[in-house]
C-alpha cells in the first residue's frame, strides 16, 4: 500500500543498506591492516643479523631493519585509521537505521489509518445496503 511516506522509507532503506556496505568495507580494511601488521612483524623476525662479514653487509641489514620498523609503524597508523573509519561507519549506520525506523513507523501508522478508514467506509456501505434491502421488503 502506497502512502506519503513510502518513497521516504525506500530512500532511507537504500541509505541504510549503503551504510551497511560501508561498515563491511571498513571491517575488511581493518582486517587487511591487521594482516599487514602481522606480516610486517613476521618479516622483521625473519631478518637475520650477520655474525661476520663486511661493514657494508651490517649497514645493509641495519637499513633493512630500520625500513621494516618504519613499515610496522605505518601499518600501526593504518590500523588506527581503519579503526576510526570503522567507528565512523558504525555511527553512520546507527543514524541511518534510526531514520529508517522512524519513517517506517510513520508509514505503518499511516497504513493503519487508511485501513481503518476503509473498514469504516465498508461498514457504512454495508449498513446502507442493509437499509435499502430492508426497506424494499417492507414495501412489498
Amino acid at each position: 500500500m502506497k502512502t506519503k511516506f513510502s518513497s521516504l522509507v525506500k530512500l532511507k532503506k537504500n541509505k541504510m543498506q549503503e551504510s551497511e556496505q560501508g561498515l563491511s568495507k571498513a571491517n575488511i580494511a581493518l582486517s587487511d591492516a591487521k594482516n599487514a601488521l602481522e606480516e610486517s612483524y613476521l618479516s622483521l623476525d625473519n631478518i637475520e643479523e650477520p655474525q661476520e662479514g663486511t661493514i657494508s653487509s651490517l649497514l645493509a641489514t641495519r637499513t633493512l631493519l630500520t625500513s621494516q620498523r618504519n613499515l610496522i609503524m605505518k601499518n600501526k597508523e593504518w590500523i588506527n585509521f581503519a579503526n576510526s573509519q570503522l567507528l565512523q561507519a558504525k555511527k553512520q549506520l546507527k543514524k541511518d537505521m534510526i531514520e529508517y525506523e522512524k519513517f517506517n513507523y510513520l508509514e505503518v501508522q499511516e497504513i493503519k489509518k487508511i485501513i481503518k478508514k476503509q473498514k469504516e467506509q465498508e461498514a457504512k456501505d454495508l449498513d446502507e445496503v442493509a437499509l435499502m434491502t430492508y426497506s424494499k421488503k417492507d414495501n412489498l
